[in-house]
């Protein structure tokens, strides 16, 4: 038997549960927490709850990034057994009852668990090595393998790097051997996760190359977010030749205003970001792209926020993710002169808004045209370019050509061919 997982934030730890799933027994829940915003902070508290009501005879065991920020208050609430840190996770030891592992750091809190032990087992993440690769997710169509993890860059507004430690990547053959486990279990698509996945030790593209020359059974590979200044030319030339992968790019841009990308620690310009777009697209002209934006960051002039909202059109993003600026401790943003937050949150909702009424006009435009789709489940799945489509009376796995026929909200109807 094996415990249940609630997972929040990024692909990576959706990959990072499913590899943890098999660490706790059926007498757990493990909570997979995110840092990104105060927003997921609040969320990873409330899932303990909700958890705890649901099942209060169960063991709750929190890890990921707001339990390595924070691991005191996490051990502090009632409902919680246990903080693990992003170090220990990896470890199936780390879950057992009582603590086994005389490697880790068992930190006392006023809080102790059943046996008189303290909450939090502990390292320094900064000094960890790499992880084993993390792979799976809830439905093995398409199955997410992360090939590295942390972050050597330090963007202002960022704690995720003191959750994650520096940037360690997997060595290839043990990525390799991930990818083809997920194949053989019965995933049709792979994609590649991880905190920075453009940082990859020897370049993401030689990485991919490699792939899909030892893997002729990986027939589609996609890959998370991406950070446009990182890209490299082996990438470019898959994204030009190589139709195993799929032609939707999520790039990490973050705003659309030279200062305030400055202030961000970012490493791009506004002109670097819309040049890479254009690469990308003259590589393959039906490339979608996907983008983060922060709205409202601290300083943030009227008319840098247009800025922003401008680059929609000029990036030509189909799939925003749109955050309000959130003051994260302990990082140089939240000590900048602060936005008002209905300003904030005012300059997020007209962002999300131009966002989904493109999005939303892209979909239209698909009336009538044939696109690959690989149904996920529920007769639901997504065409190459992550266009949402649904085909009734189609079962998950199936992969053709369809035709779009219509719309139902955001997601289209299609009929296979």
């Amino acid at each position: 038997m094996t415990g249940r997982t609630i997972t929040l934030g990024c692909r990576l730890n959706f990959a990072e549960s499913e590899a943890m799933r098999g660490f706790a027994g059926d007498d757990a829940i493990i909570v997979n927490s995110c840092a990104v915003t105060n927003e997921a902070v609040r969320q990873t508290r409330q899932a303990i709850r909700r958890a705890h009501r649901d099942a209060p005879e169960k063991r709750i065991i929190v890890t990921g990034c707001a339990a390595q920020l924070d691991p005191a208050s996490f051990a502090a609430m009632p409902e919680v057994s246990r903080v693990v840190g992003n170090a220990e996770k990896y470890k199936a030891e780390s879950f057992l009852f009582p603590f086994v592992s005389s490697e880790v750091e068992t930190r006392p809190s006023t809080s102790l668990g059943a046996n008189g032990e303290g909450k939090i087992l502990m390292t320094d993440v900064m000094t960890a090595p790499a992880p084993p690769v993390a792979a799976g997710f809830l439905a093995r169509v398409r199955s997410f393998v992360a090939v590295q993890t942390g972050c050597d860059h330090r963007c202002t507004f960022c704690s995720i790097w003191q959750a994650r430690g520096a940037s360690r990547s997997l060595p290839y053959e043990a990525v390799r051997d991930a990818v083809t486990r997920e194949l053989e279990a019965g995933a049709m698509e792979i994609v590649l996760t991880g905190v920075d996945i453009t940082s990859y030790a020897g370049g993401l593209g030689p990485l991919c190359q490699r792939l899909l020359t030892d893997l002729p059974k990986l027939k589609r590979l996609r890959l998370s977010s991406l950070d446009s200044i990182e890209i490299d030319d082996a990438l470019m030339e898959l994204v030009a030749g190589e139709p195993r992968l799929l032609p939707h790019f999520h790039l990490s841009l973050q705003a659309g205003d030279d200062l305030i990308l400055k202030r961000m620690k970012r490493r791009h310009s506004r002109a670097q970001a819309v040049a890479t777009v254009e690469r990308l697209k003259s590589a393959r002209g039906d490339v979608t792209i996907g983008a983060d934006l922060i709205a409202g960051f601290p300083t943030e002039s009227e008319e840098a926020a247009l800025n922003s909202l401008k680059l929609l059109d000029d990036c030509d993003i189909v799939a925003a993710h749109v955050f309000p600026f959130s003051p994260r401790p302990d990082t140089p943003a939240a000590r900048m002169p602060q936005l008002e937050r209905e300003l904030v949150k005012a300059r997020a909702a007209r962002l999300r808004q131009a966002a989904e009424e493109r999005r939303l006009r892209w979909l239209v435009g698909l009336a009538g045209a044939r696109q690959t789709v690989l149904i996920e489940n529920s007769e639901k799945g997504h065409s190459d370019g992550f266009a949402p489509v649904r085909i009734a009376g189609s079962k998950r796995g199936d992969l053709g050509t369809a035709r779009i026929v219509g719309r139902d909200h955001d997601i289209l109807i299609g009929i296979f061919e």
